[in-house]
């Protein structure tokens, strides 16, 4: 099933029709890979219907999100970023330099979420995780600018 087809299928089941708005934040969500905030998508829609307004693409990532067609995350920061759920659980390594994100899947996490749940009688369904440190070219950069001032 095509992402649109399950979100439209996903819309209708919650009583909601899939508008042209709403198709059109999430082929955006689809075609920048996600990691979006709701600006960045505003102004990636506005290239496309002027007539959107950002208060509509809060409004649609709040229902899409509800309806977990999309998932949030902070990232590091303090402002949400949202992209497509996918079946695949994903983490995220985030860059606090330069701002990149690297999604990765780890067994070692796996393997965390079932021994914590175990040692707390807990049955664990999600988990968000992201990373935060420097990337190895921020890092590289870093280490040359400390050579040229003699750090």
């Amino acid at each position: 099933m095509s992402p649109q087809s399950h979100l439209r299928d996903t819309l209708r089941g919650s009583g909601r029709r899939l508008t042209g708005q709403r198709r059109l934040l999430l082929e955006l969500l689809q075609q920048h890979g996600g990691h979006l905030d709701a600006r960045e998508l505003y102004r990636l829609a506005q290239e496309r219907d002027p007539r959107l307004n950002l208060s509509t693409v809060y409004r649609t990532l709040g229902l899409l999100r509800d309806l977990g067609l999309v998932d949030e995350q902070r990232l590091g920061e303090d402002h949400h970023h949202y992209e497509l759920r996918t079946s695949a659980a994903h983490y995220h390594l985030v860059c606090q330099s330069c701002g990149s994100v690297v999604e990765f899947t780890s067994p070692l996490v796996e393997q965390l979420k079932e021994a914590v749940g175990r040692e707390l009688d807990y049955t664990i369904t999600a988990a968000q995780i992201d990373l935060l440190g420097a990337c190895a070219a921020c890092r590289a950069a870093a280490g040359r600018a400390a050579e040229e001032t003699g750090d």
